[in-house]
C-alpha cells in the first residue's frame, strides 16, 4: 500500500515532507508489529531493548547511565524500566563498586531465558520487513545512515 492510501492524503508540500512523513509513519507501523510480538511475553519494546543490551554486556554489569546511552529510545526513563524488569526477576541491581552514586544492572538467568525464547521466533521479527530483498535492506540502511550524517 502507498503512504497516500495509508494516511488518506494525496498531496504533500514536496518530496522532503513526504519522505519525513513516510519515515515517521513506517517507524510507528514497525513498532506496532514489534509490540505485538513482545506482548506474548508481557514486555515492552524498551524492556526488550534493555534486556538485549544487558545480554550483550554480560557478565559485565552496566550502570543505568550506560544503558541509556545504548538505548534506541534515548527519552526512556531507564531507571523506571529497570525497576520494572527487576520486579519481574529479569535483572538485578546493586550499588556500583566504583561509584556508590551509580547502580549496576545485570541480566538474570530468567532474563536470559526470556530472550532465548524470543530469539526462537526471530524469523517473525525479520518478517516485518520481509518485503525487501537483502540488497534493498542494505541500500535502505545506507540511506538511513546518510540521513543522520
Amino acid at each position: 500500500m502507498s503512504l497516500e492510501n495509508d494516511i488518506n492524503q494525496t498531496s504533500f508540500r514536496n518530496q522532503n515532507q513526504k519522505c519525513m512523513v513516510n519515515i515517521i509513519f513506517t517507524y510507528h507501523w514497525i513498532v506496532e508489529r514489534i509490540k505485538q510480538f513482545l506482548a506474548v511475553e508481557d514486555i515492552t519494546l524498551q524492556q526488550y531493548n534493555i534486556l538485549r543490551i544487558l545480554r550483550g554486556s554480560f557478565p559485565k554489569p552496566l550502570s543505568t547511565l550506560q544503558i541509556r546511552e545504548r538505548m534506541l529510545d534515548k527519552m526512556s526513563d531507564t531507571s523506571r524500566i529497570v525497576d520494572r524488569l527487576r520486579v519481574k526477576g529479569l535483572v538485578q541491581k546493586s550499588v556500583a563498586r566504583t561509584d556508590k552514586r551509580l547502580v549496576d544492572v545485570l541480566i538474570t538467568d530468567k532474563g536470559k531465558k526470556l530472550l532465548y525464547q524470543l530469539d526462537l521466533h526471530n524469523a517473525s521479527l525479520d518478517g516485518i520487513i520481509s518485503g525487501l530483498s537483502d540488497q534493498e535492506m542494505q541500500h535502505l540502511n545506507i540511506l538511513l545512515d546518510k540521513i543522520r550524517e
